[in-house]
């Protein structure tokens, strides 16, 4: 039995998908799969039920996923235990991200801290700011970079590295393009172009609509700025954007504050309270990178820095396991 056909087996049931388990364990399908066969065969049980496209725990499955959790949270505390005395850093970072997202300073966080501790994986997932939310709230993911209304969602601990009011972006023809203000009211005869709910930028908007008792006609949403800008500018509607984000666009689109939402829009870093070590320490590179303080002048957001959106769905035939021999090096 190795740590490795463990690790293989707890991603398989958590993500319930072996093409799902075999990304985020960066080799084959088929490696995966042959894998949990050779520990199946050495425990003498099947693990999973692969009749369905879902891959199911069998009885013997659940009573072995408590315990292999357990063993490898031991194996990464072991390893952990002298690196600390050895002042080596080691284990799995994940960093989660808004889709869409560029800001420049993350990323040269993350390259810092990588040349600093190359015993450290990083994976990086993208995701919406709400399941990216609940996602460090349940410790899958280590960090991220959301977009929100509040500087901290609750039970978490942040760094604000951009926080702007929101505008409107209209071609320079629009009638709203010509008005010294622009209010919520304002967009009430004029169908409004927004991101999804579950971002940032959404709620905001939402909340600022809610309190004033409004009801907007969100006639189109899209999760990436850029989507959002062309669909203003061929007339389908106004679009409520970040001021930076409408920056990007203001050789075809007339940017307005609107007036009357206060509350800024946030760009944050969020994690849970006693970070790991590597999470400590790569939040450590965040806040050198961003200057310590919030307000982004160093953030470059023009592609949907409050973005949301799905993952992509497993294509047809990837559920439950992929038939495809592994290669010697997988078996």
């Amino acid at each position: 039995m190795e740590l490795r056909q463990l690790a293989y087996f707890v991603a398989v049931a958590e993500e319930q998908n072996f093409t799902r388990a075999a990304e985020r364990v960066h080799i084959s399908q088929s490696g995966v799969s042959a894998q949990i066969r050779r520990l199946e065969r050495e425990l003498g049980a099947e693990l999973f039920d692969r009749s369905a496209r879902t891959a199911t725990l069998t009885p013997a499955g659940a009573a072995a996923l408590a315990p292999a959790r357990a063993a490898l949270a031991a194996a990464e505390a072991l390893g952990q235990a002298v690196g600390d005395v050895a002042g080596v850093i080691r284990g799995r970072l994940t960093v989660g991200m808004v889709v869409g997202c560029t800001v420049t300073p993350l990323f040269d966080a993350l390259a810092a801290f990588h040349r600093a501790h190359p015993g450290v994986e990083i994976a990086l997932l993208e995701d919406d700011s709400d399941r990216l939310v609940q996602a460090v709230r349940a410790g899958t993911v280590d960090v991220a970079l959301i977009g929100a209304a509040t500087a901290a969602p609750a039970g978490l601990e942040a760094l604000t590295i951009v926080s702007e009011r929101l505008v409107i972006a209209v071609p320079p023809g629009h009638s709203l393009a010509h008005r010294p203000r622009v209010t919520l009211r304002d967009l009430g005869d004029h169908p409004v172009i927004c991101m999804p709910a579950g971002t940032g930028l959404r709620a905001v908007f939402d909340q600022a609509c809610a309190a004033q008792g409004l009801q907007p006609a969100i006639a189109l949403q899209a999760g990436a700025a850029d989507a959002m800008a062309d669909l203003a500018a061929r007339g389908l509607g106004v679009a409520v954007l970040s001021a930076s984000m409408a920056e990007a666009y203001r050789d075809r689109l007339t940017a307005r504050v609107i007036d009357d939402i206060d509350v800024p829009a946030l760009l944050c870093l969020v994690w849970r309270a006693a970070p790991g070590p590597a999470a400590r320490e790569l939040l450590a590179y965040g806040r050198r990178a961003f200057g310590g303080a919030p307000g982004g002048a160093h953030a470059d957001v023009p592609h949907a820095p409050h973005g949301g959106g799905l993952p992509e769905p497993a294509a047809a035939g990837d559920d439950p396991e992929d038939s495809r021999a592994a290669s010697p090096e997988e078996q």
